[in-house]
């Protein structure tokens, strides 16, 4: 699978219209289907206990207007003219911001960051204008920059946005589908819908995980029609009802009739806020999705389709209810009732299909997630499945795809209404909010460098009016808002465990590296005999020889030809370009044979399978020895600890380079171009290697024989020496961190994926080194 083609279409760049159209077409499957599923229930978790309507309309026109400011104010002004903005080479959503942030001021807890990784291109800091020393924004850098509890509060805070939406992966399909589900209610009793609901909901729950692993690719050309199907639908059922039952409606627009309300219902209505609060879910989603789209298309598809149908749809409620007080039965307020009653069966099976495509947004965007807290040191290691050689970012994570199927059943079953389903929704959508209120109002001082002021005006608009949103929800922490805080809590404790723990291993390898003057002493051998083939050892550090090739070579008697020391880590950017993947140096004089390679990924980037990475790194290597061949680095009194690294690109990124060709049919084909001269191996029976090298480039003879050896080595094959770690807290440590490193860490260690298969090590190929790891 090649990817990397895809993944650096700068989305910000400028499009024709029919590529804009086209993408904003596109995003309404994608962004919009969690949002756009929110008139089945808000009505009637806003009305389920809080609130009476009565024939006065003044609940249901304050519930009308609140509705309408809330739409207008959070995903219309703050999301899509604002924090749209705000985007991390064009990616967005909670560590979108944070990865921002850490690129600004040193924030970052990365424990492997270089001095090289600022160079990248991406690495971008909007412009070379630097902060004023008497501005705000440099102390607040500065106070940042000193204080370690400081970042850590921010990392916990960025990891609390991410928990949430976590959290909304295992509530929202639960919700979606349940209220979706619902419709049933008009057309039997209710004591036979209790009966019937729930079974239902759960059929179409456990068909919707059970195809994750096909991807959304199969499907997704359906999702967009689907999502315009139904926001067609609602906006043309809405304006029937408002011209149908009460054309005076839209007078609930004003701001007036919030105050009316309440006034009017005062702690209820405060109360009922959190169901009002259900129809901004999915906002986030549009700010999240940002990297699969462009800017542009995104406020198009919500300013022009999106936001007035919704409009629309919540008035034509509002319109038949305000003309219809006594209804058979109260549990019936909600969205089917509005729905004339020749056409509920249709719109009953396009709202199913609308909810199935609002969930897998949802869950895709779960995955996602995960898949960058993973890269980033913040999560276990787990199996990332990419589902499509051709659409960067779907994604399948067998582990929390069925760990998010038991929570939903388990919130259907549990719960069985909508309303403990929206009190824990809405408490996990403006917790996501808020975070990213928070975390963008410091976006605004350190990396656009406005006034403070902008900032304090931002937070204390759109954070007032989350904060009222989140204490109305947080007050039903034991009618259903009790469950986003213990998932969040859950999945927190975990991330920080094992980021902690992550950390204290890094600062072990750090503090028990190998010294160069061991490694000289042992001369050009190591000390030991040199065997035919190439030992790649895994490493977390950029720099130094790990303590696991001392054991190695200090236990057994022979070791490999060629040794790469490998270093596989993530960046806090959302991609690495392919020209810029590796940096490559040596360890060691010239004639030991000794490299190390700095792999470099994004936290949104693809991971090539063993064999093409294979074929990268060893190329990586030989163009490094060409690039190398006319400087004079051999010697031991000019022999440095870390010598100067090179950037090096994969090898589909180079126009001009050492290539490396497998099998006779392959290099035969290039023989004949006469723009190409290769560097021949011995001929053996086995697959042979060849590299290739341009005309234009010259190549001395010492670096002709070191290619030689690399490519002997190459055919040898290739081994991979890891670390088998078993972290233990030191002797003298308290009893907290006991508890989290030998404990909880120990724990999930041992039940996740491991490096092998997490990098897509062939186990046939793979030697580990037993260490112990004192933090």
């Amino acid at each position: 699978m090649d990817l990397e083609s895809v993944v650096y279409q700068n989305p910000t760049k400028k499009e024709s219209w029919k590529t804009v159209l086209t993408l904003a077409y596109q995003s309404l499957g994608v962004v919009y289907g969690d949002l756009s599923t929110s008139p089945l229930y808000v009505y009637k978790s806003t009305f389920d206990d809080d609130i009476q309507h009565s024939e006065t309309n003044e609940e249901i026109y304050g519930v009308l207007s609140f509705v309408f400011w809330t739409l207008t104010l959070i995903p219309l002004l703050k999301y899509v003219f604002i924090v749209l903005r705000a985007d991390d080479n064009g990616e967005g959503g909670t560590f979108a911001l944070y990865s921002l942030l850490c690129r600004h001021v040193k924030v970052s807890l990365l424990p492997n960051t270089q001095q090289a990784d600022e160079d990248l291109t991406e690495y971008t800091k909007d412009g070379t204008v630097l902060i004023d020393k008497e501005n705000v924004g440099w102390g607040l850098k500065s106070v940042l920059e000193k204080h370690r509890v400081l970042q850590r509060l921010l990392l916990v805070l960025a990891l609390i946005g991410t928990c949430m939406v976590i959290g909304d992966g295992v509530l929202t399909p639960a919700i979606s589908v349940f209220s979706a589900v619902s419709g049933l209610e008009l057309s039997m009793s209710r004591e036979q819908h209790q009966y019937v609901e729930v079974p239902v909901a759960c059929i179409i729950l456990v068909l919707l995980f059970a195809l994750q692993h096909y991807g959304t690719h199969r499907l997704g050309f359906l999702f967009a029609p689907i999502v315009l199907t139904w926001l067609l639908c609602i906006s043309a059922i809405g304006v029937y009802n408002i011209f149908h039952w009460n054309q005076h409606v839209y007078e609930a627009l004003s701001p007036y009739y919030m105050f009316k309300f309440l006034r009017k219902t005062r702690k209820e209505g405060w109360m009922s806020l959190g169901g009002i609060l259900l129809c901004i879910t999915g906002s986030e989603a549009m700010f999240a999705d940002l990297g699969h789209f462009s800017q542009l298309s995104i406020k198009i598809a919500f300013t022009f389709l999106v936001y007035p149908s919704l409009i629309l749809a919540y008035m034509g409620q509002a319109a038949y209810l305000s003309k219809h007080h006594i209804l058979e039965s109260d549990y019936r307020i909600g969205f089917y009732v509005s729905v004339p009653e020749k056409i509920r069966w249709p719109v009953l099976a396009i709202a199913i299909l609308q909810a199935v495509v609002g969930s897998q947004a949802v869950i895709t965007g779960t995955f996602s997630i995960i898949k960058q807290c993973s890269a980033l040191g913040c999560f276990p290691k787990v199996k990332i499945i990419h589902t499509s050689s051709k659409i960067h970012g779907q994604i399948y994570i067998p582990e929390i795809n069925w760990t998010l199927m038991l929570l939903c059943l388990a919130i259907t079953v549990g719960f069985q209404d909508t309303k403990r389903m929206g009190n824990a929704s809405g408490l996990a959508v403006i917790t996501v909010m808020l975070v990213t209120t928070c975390l963008m109002s410091l976006v605004i001082i350190l990396c656009w460098r406005k006034s403070i002021l902008l900032a304090i005006c931002f937070i204390l608009i759109f954070g007032s009016i989350e904060a009222l949103y989140f204490s109305a929800s947080l007050i039903k922490f034991l009618e259903g808002a009790w469950v986003p805080i213990a998932l969040s809590f859950t999945f927190l404790i975990v991330m920080y465990v094992w980021h902690y723990g992550t950390l204290k291993k890094y600062e072990f390898d750090l503090q028990n590296k190998v010294s160069i003057n061991w490694l000289l002493s042992l001369g050009p051998t190591l000390g030991i005999v040199r065997v035919r083939g190439i030992g790649l050892i895994h490493t977390e550090l950029v720099s130094g020889i790990p303590a696991i090739f001392s054991q190695f070579v200090t236990n057994l008697p022979a070791f490999h030809e060629v040794v790469i020391f490998l270093c596989i880590k993530s960046v806090p950017v959302p991609h690495v370009r392919p020209e810029e993947r590796f940096l490559v140096g040596r360890v060691g004089p010239k004639e030991y044979q000794l490299y190390r390679c700095i792999a470099r990924y994004g936290y949104r980037d693809f991971h090539k399978d063993d064999t093409e990475f294979e074929n990268d790194l060893v190329c990586s290597i030989a163009e490094f020895i060409r690039s190398d061949s006319f400087e004079n680095v051999s010697g031991f009194d000019k022999f440095e600890v870390d010598a100067k690294m090179t950037v090096v690109g994969t090898s589909a990124s180079k126009l001009e380079g050492v290539r490396m060709c497998e099998e006779n049919r392959a290099c035969s084909a290039m023989e004949g171009t006469s723009e190409l001269r290769e560097v021949n191996s011995p001929e053996r029976e086995k697959k042979r290697v060849r590299f290739v090298v341009p005309e234009s480039l010259q190549i001395n003879l010492d670096a002709r024989e070191e290619l030689q050896k690399l490519m002997e080595a190459r055919e040898a094959g290739m081994t991979f020496i890891m670390g088998h770690s078993y972290v233990k807290a030191k002797s003298g440590s308290s009893w907290i961190k006991k508890v989290v490193i030998n404990y909880g860490f120990e724990f999930l260690r041992r039940n996740s994926r491991g490096p092998t298969h997490a990098l897509n090590i062939p186990q046939a190929s793979t030697l580990e080194v037993g260490m112990v790891y004192r933090v």
